[in-house]
């Protein structure tokens, strides 16, 4: 089989390796469409602090299974999945309170252990989540994005009273509008970007107002408008972001944090306490695969206006150049097995 391999940062390669076999417990899927995230790159350039190389990467994934481990129902064979790359013990506190996805001794399909962009795939037989028909092949790949934007407002809770603000309008601030706007029945969703393009993106994705920061802050943009966000999520994950979101918040506002950046955020606890500012911050998903997969059976969110590029994965490389640098054109890359 061939598989999608980072031996090191910097140094990709597409590897003949033997078949997988599934351990117990395991199944195996023929890997069919896969989806880049930035994870991805930042594994390539070796920007990701938890990955162990050599690395198969890929945690956004659609197959079917074709071969089960001792244990697992032989029946389960031919299913169409999608993969939670969230891979918990079951036992430690985050577990038992309901947050695999903070697990003390968590492993993510794709970092800690080897991914989808490869021929075949092995993950527990649990993480394997059966897809309808009514979901496309290609399509199904992104349930596991979605899954990100069902966990932070899982947090949140919106309502459609809300005013909601987004800052950045790449696949994770998209993902946010349609659920906001498709799920949860948000009246005012405001996004805001400095690329016009990805603004119209957003646009197309139901925001309601985008807002181009380039040259004019949010903060000016929003005063002018006499606009206080109830709720404000940070999807472009920079850390001079979220002293701007506490400070445009309203008063009792919930403000959401999906950004995974090491450097130093200042803020101040006056700006905070002073409005009783609800702080929230999200990782990966706390089993919401099967939540989005009805979203998106019952035509609640639109994953198709994500995709603008699919390509065969043996054009890795070109794809995740084409992912990185043209943020102008490109949003989601699928790559097609």
């Amino acid at each position: 089989m061939k598989s999608i391999v980072i031996q090191q940062p910097g140094k990709l390669v597409i590897e003949t390796r033997p078949m997988l076999q599934p351990a117990p417990g395991e199944v195996r899927i023929k890997v069919s469409y896969a989806g880049i995230c930035g994870s991805d790159v930042h594994i390539y350039h070796g920007h990701n602090p938890f990955a162990k190389y050599p690395r198969v990467i890929g945690h956004e994934f659609f197959g079917h299974i074709d071969s089960v481990g001792e244990g697992v129902d032989p029946s389960r064979i031919g299913e169409r999945v999608v993969i939670d790359p969230v891979v918990s013990c079951g036992h430690c506190y985050p577990c038992s309170v309901g947050r695999p996805n903070v697990c003390s001794e968590l492993q993510v399909i794709g970092v800690h252990r080897d991914g989808g962009f490869s021929d075949y795939a092995v993950a527990p037989a649990q993480n394997a989540y059966q897809v309808p028909d009514s979901i496309p092949d290609q399509l199904a790949s992104m349930v596991e994005p979605f899954t990100i934007a069902a966990n932070i407002t899982a947090f949140l809770k919106p309502t459609p009273t809300d005013t909601a603000l987004i800052f950045g309008a790449g696949p994770m601030g998209l993902t946010v509008i349609q659920v906001l706007k498709g799920v949860y029945g948000v009246q005012k969703v405001i996004v805001a970007d400095r690329i016009e393009e990805r603004l119209q993106m957003a646009r197309e994705n139901g925001a309601d107002w985008a807002i181009n920061n380039q040259h004019k802050s949010v903060t000016e943009q929003l005063a002018a408008e006499n606009i206080r966000p109830t709720l404000v999520i940070d999807a472009a994950c920079h850390p001079s972001i979220l002293q701007e979101a506490i400070n445009v918040a309203s008063p009792a506002a919930r403000v959401g944090m999906m950004g995974f950046s090491g450097e130093a955020c200042s803020i101040t606890q006056q700006s905070i306490t002073s409005k009783e500012i609800s702080l929230f911050s999200s990782r990966l998903n706390s089993h919401r695969f099967p939540q989005v997969i009805e979203w998106m059976s019952e035509g609640k969110i639109s994953p198709e206006k994500l995709v603008t590029h699919c390509m065969p994965g043996e054009d890795v490389e070109a794809a995740m150049t084409l992912f990185e640098k043209d943020q102008r054109a490109c949003c989601k890359v699928l790559l097609k097995f």
